[in-house]
């Protein structure tokens, strides 16, 4: 290589070193976890949301939105089985304060779905609400998906929530008798048709697949209550914990890790989110996780 040529490649080298330091940078962030604590839970909401960088770095104006809480159960809101309504309220509301054109709400519920979406108080809690679609599954929209996982190869997935520009997970913290707890990974399920009771044979690889395909944009799980027992149906007030707190982040894996905290566990008692972290979904070690209170 001539002189000329060398100072020539090194001049644009030069200018490419800032781009590939802030790339290596970024690749080294730490995963971030917000946590607000209050009374109010529409702005403690907003406070987790606003701390990993608002709304509007998520959803962009004309986006459709899925909003994907825990409607599964036929519990009221008191006995935290599923997600608080003021909580997913919130999320919507911030969605369309982005700009959002569409707002999808719903889940794949175990109970009867009419029951749930009443008694979950999540459905009365969006009525009205322009631009927002918080409606019951329709069978016929689930389509099926090449995952080419460990485990599952295809899977029947939702199509509202395959073809969404933004999905947003918002769950509950909660026991779950055989995953140990149901936090943002195991959520997804409620976006899973077919036989999901198949999934339980190897259900964190399982999940693992379902969250490598369909990638949580913003995690927010609701803690304003905890089931810590009998989950993940509930019905007893006295498995209920009160901690009037909502995580937000956009690593679904760190989130959950968080949460689990919450239990008095550590992530790695938890196989479906060691599987997530060990597949590169996120992070799970907490000395790793930057968690910021606000």
């Amino acid at each position: 290589m001539d002189r000329r040529s060398f100072l020539k490649a090194a001049g644009f080298a030069s200018l490419l070193a800032p781009a590939l330091i802030r790339e290596a940078m970024a690749a080294k962030e730490t995963s971030l976890v917000a946590v607000a604590e209050g009374h109010d839970y529409a702005d403690i909401t907003r406070k987790a949301i606003n701390a990993v960088g608002g709304m509007r770095r998520f959803v962009k104006a004309g986006d459709v939105v899925v909003v994907k809480p825990n409607i599964g159960w036929d519990r009221s809101p008191q006995l935290a089985a599923t997600t608080h309504p003021l909580v997913v309220r919130a999320v919507v509301e911030e969605c369309l304060a982005a700009g959002a054109k569409r707002i999808k709400v719903f889940d794949n519920t175990c109970n009867d779905a009419r029951r749930c979406y009443v008694n979950s108080g999540i459905e009365s809690a969006l009525k009205g609400m322009k631009n927002v679609d918080c409606k019951q599954i329709e069978p016929e929209r689930f389509r099926k998906v090449v995952l080419n996982g460990r485990f599952l190869k295809e899977w029947e997935l939702y199509d509202e929530a395959v073809d969404a520009n933004v999905f947003i997970n918002v769950p509950i913290a909660k026991h779950h008798g055989l995953s140990r707890l149901t936090l943002g990974l195991k959520n997804v399920m409620g976006v899973m048709g077919g036989n999901r009771g198949f999934i339980h044979r190897n259900l964190d690889t399982a999940l693992a697949d379902v969250n490598a395909h369909l990638k949580s944009h913003l995690t927010v799980i609701d803690a304003t209550r905890i089931l810590t027992a009998h989950g993940p149906q509930g019905g007893n007030i006295a498995d209920v914990k009160q901690l009037n707190k909502v995580i937000a982040s956009t690593d679904i894996v760190a989130a959950d890790a968080f949460a689990t905290t919450l239990f008095g566990l550590k992530p790695a008692d938890i196989a479906v989110t060691v599987a997530a972290y060990r597949r590169g979904l996120g992070e799970m070690n907490l000395d790793k996780i930057r968690v910021v209170h606000v």
